[in-house]
């Protein structure tokens, strides 16, 4: 049963991403994420069930369309296959529980604000704002991140949003332009779903695994020292690992001193 259901949520993960990679495309493109249905954007023909089928669909058509052979971008593919992968996962992690789906909503968000982000340079305000409000409501039940020891519950969200925005709202101003003010809100956002003092460890580790990735792209000559990388597939990753595993690492360093 347990492999089932594990299959199930994988299979449920790559449906979504399939949605997911309609609104990476059309959200900074200012276009519905409804109308019009799925086409190809070379020869604009309208894709049937058989062209959308998540993963399966773009390996046998070895990344073209069926009609006029243009690329498909493989990005389609791989925000599929690691939305289907975590879905599976985090049903592993939290079973049939609130927790499971109110998980599933923040790596969904996550996932759009990443991928935008890395192609664009993009945090959209209408991803953000709405977000903003579906995490405040989401903080006054206590979940097991938020019933930290500093703060409970709702407090923990506000404190949260409220240090996490403030903070980078002062290195953006003192920054002139070094920080983006999309980086600042979502730091916002992240503060109010990770809590307090959770945000800072969230933030931290978004600045070590970008450092990280920009070494890396340096030393194999991907990239110079003078480009920049954006921050908020960085801040999304750090958001998700925290939400998962930060309140451990807490306890276990709150234990250690």
């Amino acid at each position: 049963m347990e492999i089932f259901l594990t299959l199930l949520f994988a299979l449920v993960g790559l449906t979504v991403g399939s949605f997911l990679n309609v609104c990476i495309d059309r959200l900074p493109q200012n276009k519905s994420i409804v109308r019009p249905p799925s086409h190809c954007d070379a020869c604009q023909r309208r894709l049937v069930i058989k062209d959308l089928i998540p993963v399966f669909s773009y390996l046998r058509l070895r990344g073209r369309c069926r009609y006029c052979q243009a690329a498909v971008p493989r990005k389609l593919m791989w925000v599929e296959l690691v939305t289907g992968l975590i879905f599976a996962f985090l049903y592993r992690h939290y079973g049939l529980s609130p927790e499971l789906a109110v998980m599933i909503f923040y790596s969904c968000l996550f996932i759009v604000v990443f991928v935008i982000d890395l192609e664009h340079g993009l945090i959209l305000n209408k991803v953000i704002y709405p977000a903003l409000v579906v995490a405040l409501l989401l903080s006054l039940y206590p979940w097991p991140w938020l019933t930290q020891i500093i703060t409970p519950g709702i407090a923990s969200a506000a404190l949260g949003g409220g240090v996490g925005f403030a903070v980078f709202l002062l290195i953006a101003i003192i920054s002139r332009g070094g920080m983006g003010w999309g980086d600042v809100k979502l730091v916002g956002l992240i503060g109010l779903a990770t809590g307090f003092p959770l945000v800072f460890f969230s933030v931290v580790l978004g600045a070590v695994l970008g450092g990280i990735v920009a070494v890396a792209l340096v030393i194999a000559r991907k990239r110079t020292f003078k480009e920049t990388l954006p921050f908020g597939p960085f801040l999304a990753l750090g958001a998700m690992i925290t939400l998962i595993w930060g309140n451990n690492v807490l306890n276990w360093y709150l234990g250690l001193i």
